[in-house]
């Protein structure tokens, strides 16, 4: 105390009881405060849950199975729950291991290649998956255009360390590839045409377990370098070129497809939770 304070006198006790009946009200009206901000940031949070939904909805049908230089955004990467996203690190199905060290080219081409394939020929790719090894055999005859891009695109090294992106899982039944950049709208820079769609494989608004397709926006011939396999006898118009069939592997597809996705919402599609990663794809003729 300095030499000049004088000892504060106590407070009669009326005062000194209204005094923490202030503070205690305070106090309450301090609590309450708080309270209502926790409740309108749960709203807040509610609302942009909802809204993810529904963005969710609305993309998915544009998106599904998007193909080159699609402006629909994924939504599996922003649905995905911290939750889930922790999950993904953790699962590994049997058969998988670290993909091969290296990233994804960014190459692109202002046209579609020039026909270098044999059309007469047989044709056969081998994409050598971190889960093992998807063998294909491609249909030159019937999906010219198709197959010439692939190999073209394979002999360029365009597959290689690509993350295959979206898995769906039910009524669709397809593991998404050929996306260097990931979010399911990227492609080579170019278009093809759409082929074969009058494969009678697709009679009846199926595309049969073992099918290999091209991807689109959802536009007729907007095919790039997206592609999908499909490991369980799927419903879909024939609006998608078929272009192979799978030959070896489908049990890896359905083992990558038990594990699951990372969306949130129960619809599904997303990124596989078990990452499956192209380390290269290369392709043969004969």
């Amino acid at each position: 105390m300095a030499p000049n304070d004088k000892p504060s006198k106590p407070l009669p006790k009326d005062k000194e009881k209204r005094r923490r009946e202030l503070e205690r009200l305070k106090y309450q009206r301090q609590a309450e405060k708080r309270a209502q901000s926790v409740v309108r940031a749960r709203k807040r949070t509610a609302v942009v849950g909802v809204a993810v939904v529904a963005v969710a909805g609305v993309a998915g049908g544009a998106w599904a199975l998007s193909g080159s230089g699609s402006k629909t955004k994924p939504v599996a990467a922003s649905s995905a729950s911290p939750k889930a996203t922790a999950s993904a690190a953790a699962v590994h199905v049997q058969g998988c291991t670290t993909a091969a060290a290296g990233t994804p080219g960014s190459k692109q081409w202002k046209a579609e290649p020039a026909m270098s394939i044999d059309t007469k020929a047989s044709y056969t790719a081998t994409l050598d998956t971190n889960c093992g090894p998807v063998t294909l055999k491609l249909d030159a005859a019937n999906a010219p255009h198709t197959v010439n891009s692939f190999v073209f695109l394979a002999g360029q090294h365009f597959f290689d360390h690509v993350k295959c992106h979206r898995l769906t899982t039910g009524g669709l039944s397809v593991l998404q590839c050929g996306d260097p950049t990931g979010s399911g709208s990227g492609g080579p820079g170019y278009t093809i045409p759409d082929e074969n769609l009058k494969d009678t494989a697709l009679k009846g608004g199926t595309y049969p377990a073992g099918t290999v397709a091209m991807a689109n926006t959802g536009q007729a011939h907007t095919g790039g370098s997206q592609f999908f396999l499909v490991y369980k006898d799927s419903q879909l118009p024939a609006s998608y070129t078929p272009f192979g069939t799978i030959t070896g592997g489908l049990d890896i597809l359905q083992r990558v497809a038990a594990a699951g996705t990372n969306n949130a919402n129960g619809t599904g599609d997303g990124a596989p939770l078990q990452s499956v990663v192209m380390n290269s794809v290369t392709t043969a003729k004969g």
